[in-house]
């Protein structure tokens, strides 16, 4: 009952995600807005991380079945994007380093950040 009330969670945050991108004016993806709409309600408390252990969880640790339609979606295009596969694998060599670099020093500043925020709280 307790994973079925996370689940259940999680499936109304989503839908007011997927109502608020209705509203908006501005095409945005409803999963950013969920996502948005779950940390408010982890920074204001109202839901605790405890209340959605277990379902989140076990939806991490099963992520590569979300994977599957995208991959279809690739493979039903192959004919499609066949005509500019030189590009695209030329674009993911130039970008994938440049990811990675961004997210070093996005993680080392973060670090740096966290430590000062550390050594003044002991001050």
């Amino acid at each position: 009952m307790k994973i079925l009330f996370q689940l259940l969670t999680l499936l109304l945050i989503c839908l007011c995600g997927d109502a608020i991108a209705a509203v908006l004016p501005i095409s945005f993806p409803s999963s950013v807005i969920s996502m948005i709409l779950l940390f408010v309600l982890f920074l204001f408390g109202v839901l605790r991380p405890k209340h959605i252990r277990e379902t989140s969880d076990f939806l991490l640790e099963n992520m590569a079945l979300f994977f599957i339609p995208a991959g279809v979606g690739i493979l039903r295009y192959a004919s499609v994007l066949k005509d500019s596969l030189g590009a695209i694998v030329l674009i993911c060599f130039i970008t994938t380093p440049i990811v990675y670099a961004v997210t070093g020093w996005t993680v080392q500043l973060a670090m740096r950040l966290m430590q000062k925020k550390e050594g003044k709280q002991h001050d």
